[in-house]
């Protein structure tokens, strides 16, 4: 009833619009959201799923409806690990999609796990954060790894439902990456002890292994490409201290820790390249995991307009829904607007990656983007449900909390700036 009252008003008001399909509502996912650009012969551009991604597509939205969004309001009141949905997803093969086959993974293009994440991030990126931040830990090895390095940590991970960690921010270092203190020294052996702090690390409480960033050069002078180092570092390694999980304002599942070094000792096998590459291996990650992070920061756009969509077609002020005002109107049209330039975005940043092209531009353009638009959507979403929205009852205030970390982890949004005018600047100038 309430929403042919609102198709009858808009057709007296906006004859045009009566042409465009209505939106998906709340667990709908339209198919045409997640169309990528592919060269497909002589017609260039094309932006349709292939049957393959159709496939793992439904299968990770049946997953979203029927093991995240059930259980996503109790994981934000407790803040528990979502162990047992991450067991799951392992199963479904959710998360060891960008696993290379040859070590027991599904070897899906990078363009694949960003549909995928942004599915699982529809239902709750508390969860999405928590099974997705693999891909950081991963990356690494992934990317710089020699073979006995991937076929033991990339293969530990597709063989059981194990989980790794990021370790490189620290208490007084975020996005100053060149201004990590943790140090790395060699003994006798040849070996490396590592002593230090590192902060907010996703998963630290539930890692198998960590991926750490130390000095090695103690010369403060050195430059940063040199002075560092990557280490695989084993959690249960004597001297690896996990803090206690850190209550946060949002996403509140996804466990986040500190940790503390002291004396670890970490064989010179587990070096990543060799020492003073450390640097470039941590800048180099993010290339493939800031347009996952930006499909995340997507989904919840998503769920915000389809929530709120939903709600204006049901809320009625004046004698008729809400959305026949043209304010609200104008709302949810700017959310249609910021989540398609968006996807569009890190769908763009994943296809480069595939395609073996540096992506650094747009995958920053995508990260921050999607940040901004995911806490915009947030916000206007809550705005549209009014009091309500500001009510734990309903699921839009949630949303607004979880968003916020899009604009920080990663490179903040003001980071992800810097990197693009610099790689502006250097493509006007020929570079």
């Amino acid at each position: 009833m309430a929403f042919n009252l609102v198709r009858s008003a808009l057709s007296r008001t906006t004859p045009l619009l009566t042409r465009q399909k209505h939106h998906a509502l709340i667990g709908a996912i339209n198919a045409n959201h997640f169309a990528h650009e592919t060269t497909g012969g002589e017609g260039g551009l094309c932006f349709e799923l292939t049957d393959d991604q159709k496939s793992i597509l439904e299968l990770a939205e049946k997953f979203t409806r029927e093991e995240v969004m059930p259980k996503a309001a109790e994981l934000d009141r407790t803040g528990d690990f979502p162990m047992d949905i991450f067991k799951k997803a392992f199963e479904l093969g959710l998360v060891t999609e960008i696993i290379p086959t040859e070590y027991g993974g599904m070897g899906l293009p990078l363009l694949d796990h960003c549909m995928i994440s942004e599915k699982i991030a529809y239902g709750c990126t508390g969860v999405g954060t928590a099974l997705s931040a693999n891909a950081l830990g991963q990356a690494p090895v992934l990317l710089f790894g020699n073979e006995e390095q991937k076929k033991e940590y990339l293969g530990r991970c597709a063989a059981e439902p194990l989980l790794c960690a990021y370790a490189v921010t620290e208490p007084g270092t975020g996005s100053d990456v060149a201004g990590v203190r943790t140090k790395a020294t060699k003994n006798a052996d040849g070996d490396y002890v590592i002593d230090g702090q590192k902060m907010w690390i996703t998963g630290a409480g539930v890692a198998n292994w960590f991926f750490v960033l130390a000095r090695t050069n103690p010369d403060p002078k050195a430059k940063a490409s040199e002075a560092f180092t990557g280490f695989i570092v084993e959690a249960d390694t004597p001297g690896v201290i996990v803090g206690r999980k850190e209550w946060n304002m949002g996403q509140r599942c996804s466990d986040t820790r500190g940790i503390t070094f002291e004396g670890a000792v970490v064989p010179k096998k587990n070096v990543l390249v060799g020492e003073g590459k450390g640097f470039r291996i941590a800048m180099g990650a993010f290339d493939l995991t800031r347009p996952p992070v930006a499909s995340g920061a997507v989904g919840l756009a998503q769920r915000a307009l389809d929530e709120a969509t939903q709600y204006s077609l049901q809320r009625t002020t004046f004698g008729r829904p809400i959305a026949t005002h043209q304010a609200i109107q104008f709302m949810l049209a700017d959310m249609v607007i910021g989540i398609n330039t968006s996807r569009m975005a890190y769908m763009r940043a994943a296809y480069d990656f595939d395609h073996g092209r540096r992506n650094t531009y747009w995958a920053s353009i995508a990260k921050c983007w999607a940040g901004d638009v995911a806490n915009k959507c947030a916000a206007d979403a809550v705005q549209i449900f009014g009091g309500a929205g500001f009510n734990t009852e309903y699921p839009v205030e949630k949303l607004m909390r979880d968003a916020k970390i899009f604009q920080i982890y990663e490179g903040t949004a003001q980071i992800q700036r810097m990197i693009i005018a610099r790689e502006h600047f250097q493509q006007a100038m020929g570079q």
